[in-house]
Order: structure tokens, then C-alpha cells, then sequence
């Protein structure tokens, strides 16, 4: 809203120049960021469009040839179009990154810091981002002069709207409790989050054959069909949309009550990422997690960062038959333990056992000298 506002102060219908660059990580994002202009500045006559693949050049030539003020894009079809000398950008003067974690970790970061370089010199960049990592901060320093950081809230801190639940389950069994959990919930929109693609497929392939309706987004199916998933899961026409974390990362789904962890993710900020997908706007949200044998150590790990306590459950309907790590008996120290010292009476009489051995290998030599 503050870029709509800084770019409609500064209007010239009858010669528009380009003032604002969002980029972000994929094309479901350029979608959602392009409706949300649309909603925030539909009584503005701020024109934007969407720089992306899947969509011909000579049309987005076109576009940008009748004059735009922002643009949404992703970062190769972007450099691209500047390479080709279809797209100036040295008027930008309000530059955001959006989900700008996740387009580093896309391998985006020398695409980023080229676009950067086209800009103009005199420019306001604007990172956004769930979690901050070091090459985010690293890029700041780069191209940001004394940049502030708003913080909304501590990511670490533990959101009251989201009600976490964990199950463990034997390895085999997994598919089946996740299908009936699917099936025994009261929702009709649940977010399946795994690791994989293959996993994506399997888990897909598994809940049609059980009955549930379901769809799945990741790198290797079309545009044109993850958008076609995504819309039919809006509409409610699929009630499970399975997701890796970099298809899933800025879905915004309205109300979404619920988000499963199918597999746990590998670090605590795609966990954190996950998780953010229900609980919001002042909406209540539910997060299950699902535990084998392996995932044990991990998600204590997760939990002690986002200072969670998420009791792990055992479903009736699926007793636990895998061999479980053998939990340490906590026993209760004695005061003087805890500081280290041990009590008088179980100090060993060191004086005495010594001069007693002593003594008979003393016997021994002197036998042998005998």
C-alpha cells in the first residue's frame, strides 16, 4: 500500500514511467502480489502488470510499450526482457523482494544483484521475508544504505491462534493415518506439506485411490495446472492441495483451518514457513505433524527454536509397532550431586585398598625370588 501511494503521488497520465519492481520467487506469487494491487488500487489509476514465464513476450512487449508504473515479476524472464532491451529499468525507484529467503535459496542471488545494478542509484529497497538469513542480510549490506528492520514479531515467538498436534506412527503405516485423519476432520481445505516431489506424487496417487480428493504442486508439473490446483482448492473442489515448500511458500489460502506436515521439513524456517500458512488474520488454525522413528531428535530441535511443547500422540486406530529409541529414566539428583561433591560415605578408603594390593605383589616378587 505505502508503494501504491508513493508511486500515485507521482502520476503522469500522459507520460508514465516505471517506478516500482517487485520481484519474487514464483509465478503463484506473481499472481497472488498482482490481485493484491488490483484490490489495494482498484480506486487508483496505477497500472501494473506481470513479468513472468508462460506468458509471450511480444504480449508483454506490447504492455510495457503503452506505458506502466509497476511491475511483478520473477527474476529470469525479467533479466531477460532488460537483456533484450525490451524493459528499462534505471527509473525504478521503489525496488521490493518478496519472500526474498526463498529466492536466494532458487539459486536467484546473481539475477538479484543485477537487477539491482539496472535500477536507478536512487532507489528504495524493500526486503520482505518470514525468516532472515545470512544472505539476506549480506545483500543489505550490499546494496542497502543504513537499512531499518521491521520486525513485525519475534519468529520464535509461539503464534496463540495455531493449536499444534504430533503423531507417531510406524514408517508403513503413515499413508493410512494421514488418509484417515483426512477423512475423519470436519475440513474441506487441508495443506499437505512433504519434502519431495516423488513424495508429492505418492501421496497423491494413494488419497485417490482412498477416496479423497486431492491435488498436488510442485516443480515439475505446468504452470498452467498448479494455477488450475490452486484455484480448485480456493473453490473447495479438492479438499487436500499437496505442496513441496517451495510451491507452497506465499500460498495464501483465506481461512485455511488446516496445514499437515507429511514429512518434516529440513530446517526450522520451512517449518516456521509451513506452519504460517493457517493462523491468519486474527483466524484460529490447526497444524499436524506427522513422526517415524527418524523424525524424532529432529523435531525436538524444531520445537526447542520455536520454543514449542507439542505432546506427541498415538492414534488408537494405529499402535505403534516399530522399534522406539529407549527413553533415559530422569532420576532425581541430590543437592550436593548437582554441585558435583560426592557425600563422605561413598568415598571409596583409598588408603587402605592401595597398601593391601601393594602388599601382595610384594608376596608374589618375593616368592619369584625364592
Amino acid at each position: 500500500m505505502p508503494l501504491l501511494n508513493k508511486v500515485n503521488s507521482k502520476l503522469n497520465y500522459n507520460n508514465r514511467v516505471l517506478r516500482g519492481l517487485i520481484l519474487v520467487p514464483t509465478r503463484e506469487l506473481v499472481e497472488q502480489v498482482s490481485k493484491s494491487l488490483n484490490d489495494y488500487g482498484k480506486f487508483l489509476k496505477v497500472k501494473h502488470t506481470k513479468i513472468m514465464g508462460g506468458i509471450s513476450k511480444s504480449k508483454q512487449e506490447q504492455i510495457i510499450e503503452g506505458g506502466i508504473d509497476i511491475i511483478v515479476a520473477t527474476p529470469g524472464r525479467l533479466k531477460d526482457l532488460v537483456e533484450s532491451e525490451i524493459l528499462d529499468l534505471s527509473s525504478v525507484n521503489y525496488l521490493v523482494l518478496d519472500e526474498a529467503d526463498t529466492m536466494l535459496e532458487m539459486g536467484f542471488l546473481e539475477e538479484v544483484e543485477e537487477i539491482f545494478s539496472y535500477c536507478s542509484p536512487y532507489k528504495q529497497i524493500v526486503m520482505c521475508s518470514a525468516t532472515i538469513s545470512q544472505n539476506i542480510q549480506k545483500l543489505a549490506k550490499q546494496f542497502m544504505k543504513e537499512p531499518v528492520t521491521v520486525q513485525i514479531h519475534d519468529r520464535r515467538d509461539t503464534v496463540s491462534l495455531i493449536d499444534h498436534k504430533a503423531y507417531k506412527i510406524d514408517i508403513k503405516k503413515k499413508k493410512e493415518l494421514v488418509t484417515k485423519l483426512i477423512k475423519d476432520s470436519a475440513y474441506n481445505q487441508i495443506l499437505l506439506f512433504v519434502n519431495k516431489k516423488e513424495s508429492a506424487d505418492a501421496a497423491l496417487e494413494h488419497f485417490n485411490t482412498h477416496g479423497v480428493k486431492a491435488a498436488t504442486i510442485h516443480g515439475e508439473i505446468e504452470y498452467k495446472q498448479r494455477v488450475q490446483a490452486i484455484k480448485d482448492f480456493r473453490n473447495r473442489k479438492i479438499q487436500v492441495l499437496i505442496a513441496t515448500d517451495i510451491a507452497g511458500r506465499g500460498l495464501d489460502i483465506e481461512k485455511l483451518p488446516l496445514v499437515i506436515n507429511y514429512n518434516l521439513p529440513e530446517s526450522t524456517d520451512d517449518f516456521t514457513h509451513r506452519v504460517g500458512r493457517t493462523g491468519r488474520a486474527g483466524n484460529r488454525g490447526e497444524v499436524i505433524t506427522i513422526l517415524t522413528v527418524e523424525d524424532y531428535n529432529h523435531f525436538t530441535k524444531i520445537e526447542r527454536n520455536l520454543r514449542l511443547n507439542i505432546k506427541r500422540e498415538i492414534h488408537e486406530d494405529f499402535p505403534l509397532k516399530d522399534r522406539q529409541p529407549r527413553q533415559r529414566i530422569q532420576t532425581k539428583k541430590k543437592l550436593s550431586e548437582k554441585k558435583g561433591r560426592k557425600t563422605s560415605s561413598s568415598e571409596p578408603k583409598k588408603t587402605g585398598a592401595k597398601s593391601k594390593k601393594t602388599t601382595k605383589r610384594d608376596s608374589n616378587r618375593s616368592f619369584r625370588r625364592k
